[in-house]
């Protein structure tokens, strides 16, 4: 099992900067990749961002060159700074891990952008 622990959502102005981060413990040898995700009011559940174990990255295109995901591997910890944010960006981020195949969700954290 691999638990996940999100944190540093909050209200912010448009234009403004947030850093997300999702702590992983329990089993968390292997965990093949983590990522970012986020799930806007009557929306679904969207990508943002992803980062394998080698550090290999991958951004929806709404967001590529405003946010960056980096992997702490000694603090089992992912963070996710988003930089310019817009109205658009509002919407409850998740924290996703894959481990040989299963896949364990944080119970996501708030962020809201105001114009």
């Amino acid at each position: 099992q691999v638990q996940l622990v999100e944190s540093g959502g909050g209200l912010v102005q448009a234009g403004g900067s947030l850093t997300l981060s999702c702590a992983a413990s329990g089993s968390i040898f292997r965990i093949n990749y983590m990522g970012w995700y986020r799930q806007g009011p009557g929306s679904q559940r969207d990508l943002v961002a992803t980062i394998t174990s080698d550090g290999t990255t991958n951004y929806s295109d709404s967001v590529k060159g405003r946010f960056t995901i980096s992997r702490v591997n000694a603090k089992n910890t992912v963070y996710l700074q988003m930089n310019r944010l817009k109205p658009e960006d509002t919407a409850v981020y998740y924290c996703k891990a894959n481990r040989r195949g299963v896949v364990y969700w944080g119970q996501g954290t708030q962020v809201t952008v105001s114009s």
